[in-house]
């Protein structure tokens, strides 16, 4: 039996005492970003449409603080991503091979095995191997950094992080068309 926790997909739900979310009703007006700063494209993203729910990409979200998680999974909703998030390695795992996701976005200092055991668990699955690992850590030395990129990640991005280049490297991972709302 699996153990840790494992969230199931949600949307904006979470409220944290200590951020101001957006509100919105049922639209949500976003902007697409390209390299081409004159490509805006301003149809809105209606999130209670399910048939475009399920056209989202699946981004699974891992990182052992509760607060991280939940901005993390709150920003890749706004991207246009559906999301899982799980709160620790054993979790992580689990939940991809339950549901394989299209991008995983891993914090490398988990509290039951770290980061890189999991992406060597990953790439040692036949059914996993292909998924992107973005890690997102506080580990900001050049060295961490070189030793996260050889041990399979794809990108790296130290926190705290700018939403911006988050959804570059997420983007870039992705073969979707994503939004991100105007800060």
């Amino acid at each position: 039996m699996p153990r840790g926790k494992v969230f199931a997909p949600f949307s904006i739900v979470f409220r944290s005492a200590f951020m101001n979310y957006p509100t919105w009703t049922n639209n949500l007006e976003s902007s697409f970003l390209d390299s081409d700063p004159s490509a805006v494209d301003k149809r809105p993203l209606v999130l209670s449409d399910p048939s475009a729910v399920d056209k989202r990409p699946l981004v699974l979200a891992v990182d052992d603080n509760h607060d991280n998680l939940e901005l993390l999974t709150q920003i890749l909703d706004l991207f246009g991503c559906e999301c899982m998030g799980a709160a620790d390695g054993y979790a992580a795992i689990s939940a991809a091979v339950d549901r394989p996701p299209d991008l995983i976005v891993l914090d490398i200092c988990l509290p039951d095995i770290d980061g890189l055991e999991v992406v060597k668990r990953i790439q040692q699955n036949p059914d996993l191997r292909h998924i992107p690992v973005v890690a997102v850590t506080a580990l900001a030395k050049a060295e961490d950094r070189d030793r996260i990129l050889k041990a399979g990640c794809v990108e790296y991005i130290s926190k705290p992080f700018n939403i911006k280049d988050l959804e570059i490297i997420i983007r870039q991972h992705i073969n979707s068309q994503m939004f991100l709302v105007e800060f």
